[in-house]
């Protein structure tokens, strides 16, 4: 297939550049108000809601979020493999999602390409490297002649750190690392212009994740690539992304750009991620301060929320009342402190105020009687009779909180000693006198 055939294969449907911002950026990709359900009826679940924002061309936009957040399904919906419920996706201005021409299908694959998260998952252990990275090529004949295949598939496997004589092997013969760059140059020998990486480093090891991440950024430089990465450690995200954007069961609710984000964590959502990014000291590592997410501290009864830009590029999801909040923090300009390392013997504030609080409600408990602390006369008795077992009994009293015999106990075991050191004391004067 000639150049110009692969070209009109690129661009079929689509303008050389997209739409521009205020700010004369290329928006590549964007996502407008979507919303993608699985199942239907009552079984139906609402995996992503209202989600938006945009991708400019040539930047790297990391989508963050715990678990299940909905990340990887927005991830498959850039690619047309999850339909949507609500909103659109437009690539280059184009709308790519719903039914779209076949032609426009093709250049849409042609032009995003996905990084999986499992690389031993995602590659054909039944065929060989050399066809797993020709595929693409195959598919849309990206290639003048056999020997200019060859070529761009040696040329692509040396640029991801292999020999062209792994090409013959399987996929299980390769280490989870070398897969992971088999799947990079799956993706790339098709010259994409946007690379989805659904978590590409978090099935390696820590030792090869730099290089991977190096790679890719390898990649972007020369090639200009844009990135949508998929990620849930923000200690790796800040230093590769240019934009990221927080999402928290399938509702972006903060996008801004890397640093912006750090410094000024306004959602508290947000603030949870950064705080539970581990510190590699263990000292300090465990004198840190977790901050736990709580969803009950909104009250969106009256007030809806809604996701706005509150200056600086940085869009924030609240009600009015949150909204002027956290743009009140942001414009007074004073970073924030998100990760909190506790000195010896200190305690947070929330500590505190939880220790107070628990004070407070033994001190209740203690108030309030339980139904058989009556304080009874014949405690009084037995003890007055029996001291010292009235003197233990006051202490079993006192331990479920029975006030009221506790006290009966203790007032007849001291007045049951005093008799006793009176009798003791009479005798022993008698005694004395009897013998004058």
């Amino acid at each position: 297939m000639s150049q110009e055939k692969a070209n009109e294969v690129r661009t079929a449907g689509l303008p050389e550049h997209g739409p521009l911002d205020e700010n004369g950026r290329e928006i590549l990709l964007s996502l407008k108000h979507v919303d993608i359900t699985f199942g239907k009826g009552d079984n139906a679940v609402r995996a992503v809601q209202d989600a938006s924002f945009d991708i400019y061309k040539g930047e790297t936009f990391s989508l963050v979020g715990e678990s299940g957040s909905g990340k990887t399904t927005v991830g498959r919906a850039v690619i047309r493999v999850n339909p949507l419920a609500a909103g659109e996706i437009t690539y280059k201005g184009v709308r790519i999602s719903g039914k779209i021409p076949r032609s426009l299908d093709r250049a849409v694959i042609r032009n995003i390409q996905m990084v999986f998260q499992d690389p031993a998952a995602s590659l054909n252990e039944r065929a060989t490297v050399d066809y797993i990275i020709s595929e693409g090529l195959y598919n849309f004949h990206l290639f003048k002649n056999e020997a200019d295949r060859v070529k761009k598939v040696e040329t692509m496997i040396e640029e991801v750190g292999l020999l062209p004589e792994h090409l013959t092997r399987y996929p299980h013969e390769f280490s989870g690392g070398q897969r992971q760059r088999i799947g990079i140059a799956r993706a790339m020998v098709m010259e994409p212009e946007l690379v989805v990486a659904d978590e590409p480093i978090s099935a390696l090891d820590v030792s090869i994740r730099a290089q991977v991440l190096n790679l890719m950024k390898k990649f972007q430089t020369e090639k200009g690539i844009t990135y949508l990465f998929i990620a849930h450690d923000l200690s790796v995200v800040r230093f590769i992304s240019d934009r990221i954007g927080v999402i928290y069961k399938g509702r972006i609710v903060e996008v801004a750009e890397a640093e912006e984000l750090f410094n000024y964590p306004l959602h508290p959502y947000t603030h949870s991620l950064i705080s539970a990014i581990p510190i590699p000291d263990p000292e300090l590592e465990k004198n840190k301060v977790l901050y736990t997410y709580d969803p009950s501290v909104h009250d969106y009864s009256q007030d809806k929320p809604e996701f706005v830009c509150i200056g600086h590029e940085h869009y924030v999801y609240g009600s009015q009342k949150e909204i002027a909040e956290y743009k009140a923090v942001r414009d007074a300009g004073v970073p924030l402190k998100a990760i909190q390392i506790l000195r010896p013997g200190e305690q947070p504030e929330e500590r505190r105020e939880y220790e107070s609080l628990a004070a407070e409600v033994r001190e209740e408990a203690l108030l309030i009687h339980p139904a058989h602390d009556t304080g009874s006369i014949w405690y009084k008795v037995f003890s007055f009779l029996l001291p010292l077992l009235g003197f233990l009994a006051m202490a079993v009293f006192n331990h479920f909180h029975h006030t009221r015999n506790a006290k009966a106990c203790k007032s007849g075991a001291i007045g049951g000693l005093i008799f006793l050191a009176v009798i003791v004391a009479l005798f022993l004067l008698l005694l004395v006198l009897a013998v004058i």
